[in-house]
Protein backbone atom coordinates (compact mmCIF):
# COMPACT_ATOMS: atom_id res chain seq x y z
CA UNK A 1 0.00 0.00 0.00
CA UNK A 2 1.12 3.08 -1.39
CA UNK A 3 2.07 6.37 0.89
CA UNK A 4 0.38 9.83 -0.70
CA UNK A 5 2.37 12.38 -2.22
CA UNK A 6 5.68 9.39 -2.73
CA UNK A 7 5.23 7.51 -6.12
CA UNK A 8 9.28 6.28 -6.58
CA UNK A 9 12.77 7.15 -4.74
CA UNK A 10 13.45 10.36 -5.81
CA UNK A 11 16.52 12.19 -6.97
CA UNK A 12 17.15 14.07 -4.12
CA UNK A 13 19.83 16.83 -3.58
CA UNK A 14 22.40 15.89 -1.46
CA UNK A 15 21.09 15.68 2.06
CA UNK A 16 22.65 16.81 5.47
CA UNK A 17 23.38 14.21 7.93
CA UNK A 18 24.88 11.70 10.01
CA UNK A 19 26.00 9.07 7.16
CA UNK A 20 25.31 10.97 3.53
CA UNK A 21 29.08 11.08 2.91
CA UNK A 22 30.15 8.00 5.16
CA UNK A 23 31.90 5.43 2.37
CA UNK A 24 32.66 2.74 5.08
CA UNK A 25 28.27 2.27 5.46
CA UNK A 26 27.81 2.92 2.14
CA UNK A 27 30.28 -0.14 1.24
CA UNK A 28 28.96 -1.81 4.21
CA UNK A 29 25.13 -1.65 2.96
CA UNK A 30 26.48 -2.60 -0.64
CA UNK A 31 27.95 -5.58 0.50
CA UNK A 32 25.58 -6.52 3.20
CA UNK A 33 28.73 -7.04 6.00
CA UNK A 34 31.02 -5.15 8.43
CA UNK A 35 33.17 -4.45 10.41
CA UNK A 36 31.71 -0.93 10.77
CA UNK A 37 31.83 1.06 14.00
CA UNK A 38 30.65 4.34 15.58
CA UNK A 39 33.78 6.05 16.76
CA UNK A 40 34.01 8.83 19.00
CA UNK A 41 36.80 11.24 19.05
CA UNK A 42 38.65 9.76 22.51
CA UNK A 43 39.24 6.51 19.92
CA UNK A 44 35.75 4.20 21.68
CA UNK A 45 34.06 2.01 19.17
CA UNK A 46 30.70 1.25 19.23
CA UNK A 47 30.33 -1.92 16.70
CA UNK A 48 27.30 -1.50 14.46
CA UNK A 49 25.56 -5.20 13.41
CA UNK A 50 25.28 -4.81 9.34
CA UNK A 51 24.89 -8.34 8.82
CA UNK A 52 21.82 -8.15 10.71
CA UNK A 53 20.60 -4.86 9.30
CA UNK A 54 20.86 -6.29 5.58
CA UNK A 55 19.39 -9.55 6.55
CA UNK A 56 15.64 -10.37 6.51
CA UNK A 57 13.48 -9.08 9.80
CA UNK A 58 14.18 -11.19 12.39
CA UNK A 59 11.84 -12.57 15.19
CA UNK A 60 12.56 -9.42 17.16
CA UNK A 61 12.29 -7.10 14.69
CA UNK A 62 9.28 -8.60 13.84
CA UNK A 63 7.48 -8.90 16.96
CA UNK A 64 7.99 -5.07 17.05
CA UNK A 65 6.22 -4.27 13.62
CA UNK A 66 3.44 -6.69 15.33
CA UNK A 67 3.07 -3.42 17.66
CA UNK A 68 2.68 -0.79 14.78
CA UNK A 69 -0.53 0.67 14.31
CA UNK A 70 -1.56 2.18 11.05
CA UNK A 71 0.60 4.17 9.06
CA UNK A 72 4.47 3.69 9.83
CA UNK A 73 7.61 5.99 9.19
CA UNK A 74 10.66 4.09 9.61
CA UNK A 75 13.25 7.04 11.05
CA UNK A 76 16.58 5.91 9.56
CA UNK A 77 15.51 2.88 7.89
CA UNK A 78 18.85 1.79 6.97
CA UNK A 79 19.02 -0.66 4.13
CA UNK A 80 15.12 -1.41 4.93
CA UNK A 81 14.48 -4.71 6.58
CA UNK A 82 12.13 -3.60 8.36
CA UNK A 83 9.95 -1.55 5.72
CA UNK A 84 10.30 -4.46 3.49
CA UNK A 85 8.73 -6.59 5.71
CA UNK A 86 5.78 -4.27 6.67
CA UNK A 87 5.53 -3.81 3.22
CA UNK A 88 4.97 -7.49 2.78
CA UNK A 89 2.35 -7.54 4.85
CA UNK A 90 -0.05 -4.54 3.03
CA UNK A 91 0.68 -2.00 5.63
CA UNK A 92 1.63 1.93 4.73
CA UNK A 93 5.01 2.41 4.95
CA UNK A 94 7.71 4.78 4.22
CA UNK A 95 11.52 4.78 5.16
CA UNK A 96 13.66 7.81 5.14
CA UNK A 97 17.58 7.85 4.80
CA UNK A 98 20.32 10.74 4.54
CA UNK A 99 22.15 7.27 2.86
CA UNK A 100 21.64 6.94 -0.75
CA UNK A 101 23.04 3.73 -0.68
CA UNK A 102 20.14 3.05 2.27
CA UNK A 103 17.18 4.16 0.50
CA UNK A 104 18.60 2.25 -2.99
CA UNK A 105 18.60 -0.73 -0.83
CA UNK A 106 15.01 -0.03 0.57
CA UNK A 107 13.14 0.16 -3.17
CA UNK A 108 15.50 -2.38 -4.16
CA UNK A 109 13.61 -4.87 -1.61
CA UNK A 110 10.30 -3.64 -2.36
CA UNK A 111 9.67 -1.11 0.00
CA UNK A 112 9.14 3.07 -0.30
CA UNK A 113 11.58 5.26 0.89
CA UNK A 114 12.55 9.06 0.45
CA UNK A 115 16.47 10.19 1.06
CA UNK A 116 15.72 12.48 3.75
CA UNK A 117 16.52 13.67 7.07
CA UNK A 118 13.84 13.74 9.62
CA UNK A 119 13.92 16.99 10.46
CA UNK A 120 13.48 18.00 6.41
CA UNK A 121 9.92 18.50 5.31
CA UNK A 122 8.17 14.94 5.04
CA UNK A 123 5.00 13.43 3.60
CA UNK A 124 1.92 13.18 5.77
CA UNK A 125 3.15 15.29 8.83
CA UNK A 126 0.53 15.16 11.72
CA UNK A 127 -0.33 12.30 10.43
CA UNK A 128 1.11 9.10 10.59
CA UNK A 129 -0.54 6.61 13.46
CA UNK A 130 3.56 4.84 14.40
CA UNK A 131 7.29 6.19 14.15
CA UNK A 132 10.00 3.57 14.51
CA UNK A 133 13.38 5.15 15.79
CA UNK A 134 15.12 1.21 15.74
CA UNK A 135 19.14 0.07 15.73
CA UNK A 136 20.13 3.22 17.63
CA UNK A 137 18.35 5.98 15.82
CA UNK A 138 17.24 7.28 19.12
CA UNK A 139 20.67 9.08 18.76
CA UNK A 140 19.78 11.21 15.45
CA UNK A 141 20.97 14.72 15.67
CA UNK A 142 22.41 14.49 19.31
CA UNK A 143 19.84 16.14 20.56
CA UNK A 144 17.03 13.56 21.94
CA UNK A 145 14.38 16.49 23.35
CA UNK A 146 14.81 17.87 20.02
CA UNK A 147 14.19 14.59 17.92
CA UNK A 148 11.84 13.58 20.26
CA UNK A 149 10.00 17.32 19.40
CA UNK A 150 10.00 16.63 15.89
CA UNK A 151 8.65 12.83 16.04
CA UNK A 152 5.87 14.40 18.24
CA UNK A 153 5.02 17.03 14.90
CA UNK A 154 5.38 14.14 12.40
CA UNK A 155 2.90 11.70 14.39
CA UNK A 156 -1.20 12.01 14.72
CA UNK A 157 -2.42 13.36 18.75
CA UNK A 158 -2.15 9.67 20.52
CA UNK A 159 0.43 8.11 17.70
CA UNK A 160 2.58 5.87 18.66
CA UNK A 161 6.54 5.89 19.27
CA UNK A 162 8.76 2.75 19.22
CA UNK A 163 12.36 2.82 19.77
CA UNK A 164 15.40 0.61 20.25
CA UNK A 165 17.19 1.95 23.44
CA UNK A 166 20.60 1.01 24.52
CA UNK A 167 21.15 -2.73 25.93
CA UNK A 168 22.66 -0.49 29.06
CA UNK A 169 21.95 2.84 31.30
CA UNK A 170 23.62 5.45 29.38
CA UNK A 171 23.09 8.79 28.53
CA UNK A 172 25.20 10.41 26.32
CA UNK A 173 25.84 12.78 23.90
CA UNK A 174 28.80 12.96 21.59
CA UNK A 175 30.33 13.25 18.04
CA UNK A 176 31.18 10.27 16.27
CA UNK A 177 32.74 9.21 12.94
CA UNK A 178 31.42 6.18 10.89
CA UNK A 179 34.68 3.73 10.32
CA UNK A 180 35.26 0.50 8.68
CA UNK A 181 37.96 -1.83 10.87
CA UNK A 182 41.20 -0.51 8.69
CA UNK A 183 40.31 3.48 9.13
CA UNK A 184 42.71 4.70 10.95
CA UNK A 185 42.89 7.99 10.06
CA UNK A 186 40.46 10.77 8.93
CA UNK A 187 36.91 9.72 7.48
CA UNK A 188 34.46 12.06 7.05
CA UNK A 189 33.59 15.14 9.78
CA UNK A 190 32.22 14.46 12.98
CA UNK A 191 28.73 14.45 13.69
CA UNK A 192 26.54 14.34 17.10
CA UNK A 193 25.41 11.61 18.40
CA UNK A 194 23.41 10.31 21.11
CA UNK A 195 22.92 7.11 23.28
CA UNK A 196 19.64 6.53 25.52
CA UNK A 197 19.22 3.89 27.93
CA UNK A 198 14.90 3.52 28.05
CA UNK A 199 15.56 5.47 31.77
CA UNK A 200 16.95 7.89 29.94
CA UNK A 201 14.46 8.08 27.07
CA UNK A 202 11.69 8.44 29.67
CA UNK A 203 13.21 11.35 31.16
CA UNK A 204 13.43 13.32 27.95
CA UNK A 205 9.84 12.36 26.95
CA UNK A 206 8.14 15.23 28.30
CA UNK A 207 4.30 15.72 27.24
CA UNK A 208 4.79 11.91 26.07
CA UNK A 209 2.69 9.12 28.14
CA UNK A 210 4.70 5.43 28.60
CA UNK A 211 3.63 2.28 26.64
CA UNK A 212 5.22 -0.64 27.33
CA UNK A 213 9.12 -1.29 27.59
CA UNK A 214 10.34 -4.75 26.95
CA UNK A 215 13.41 -6.75 26.13
CA UNK A 216 14.12 -9.44 23.79
CA UNK A 217 17.33 -11.55 22.61
CA UNK A 218 18.73 -8.34 24.32
CA UNK A 219 17.73 -5.99 22.59
CA UNK A 220 15.59 -3.22 24.75
CA UNK A 221 13.20 -1.16 23.25
CA UNK A 222 10.66 1.47 24.77
CA UNK A 223 6.72 2.73 23.49
CA UNK A 224 5.77 6.09 23.96
CA UNK A 225 2.12 7.50 22.83
CA UNK A 226 2.28 11.66 22.13
CA UNK A 227 0.55 14.05 23.72
CA UNK A 228 -2.66 15.55 22.43
CA UNK A 229 -2.56 18.12 19.44
CA UNK A 230 -5.38 20.53 17.44
CA UNK A 231 -7.85 18.46 15.77
CA UNK A 232 -7.90 18.42 12.42
CA UNK A 233 -5.05 16.11 11.15
CA UNK A 234 -6.04 13.20 8.86
CA UNK A 235 -3.70 9.89 9.23
CA UNK A 236 -1.20 9.06 6.02
CA UNK A 237 -3.31 6.02 4.95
Amino acid sequence: MGVPGVREAPEAPEAPGAWSASDPYATALRTGRGPLFLRRADGWLLPLDVERWCARADAVDRAVLDRCEGAVLDVGCGPGRLVAELAARGRTVLGIDVSAAAVARTVRLGGQALRRSVFDPLPAEGRWDTVLLMDGNLGIGGDPRALLDRVARLLRPGGLLIAETAPVDVDERTQVQVVGVSDVGPTESPFPWARLGTAALLRYARGWTPAGAWTADDRRFAALRSGAAPAGGRRAR
